[in-house]
């Protein structure tokens, strides 16, 4: 199973708070914007979404079909495929998406410690 580029996507009580913070980390701002409430930032292959106000808890984010500059990879995995495979091994997803739809689309699923999982595909 190919999930694509992972992420992490915090939620942040401040985000230019949070932006400063990563940046003297060594992240610089890679997409998102600030009017809009989040930040994608990277150091070297290693991304961090910033999100101010748009979920409770932190989420691990997978984007299959995106290498980790936000390129189109040929190979990969499309999020139907993955989502069969992975109600196929009796994995409960939080929702699910039409087998028969193609393009953009995610599913989301909670690992057996509450961690938040969302395999979010834009192409």
């Amino acid at each position: 199973m190919k999930l694509g580029i992972l992420s992490v996507s915090l939620n942040v009580k401040d985000l230019n708070t949070s932006k400063v913070f990563y940046e003297n980390l060594g992240f610089s701002v890679f997409g998102g914007d600030m009017e809009m409430n989040y930040l994608i930032m990277k150091n070297e292959n290693s991304l961090i979404g910033l999100f101010q106000g748009m979920f409770e808890n932190n989420i691990l984010t997978f984007n299959p079909g995106w290498d980790s500059n936000a390129n189109l990879i040929e190979n990969f995995d499309d999020v139907r495929k993955i989502q069969k495979e992975l109600i196929g091994k009796g994995t409960k997803l939080e929702n699910e998406i039409a087998e028969n739809t193609q393009g953009p689309a995610s599913i989301m699923l909670i690992d057996p410690d509450g961690n938040t999982i969302l395999i979010d595909q834009h192409v």
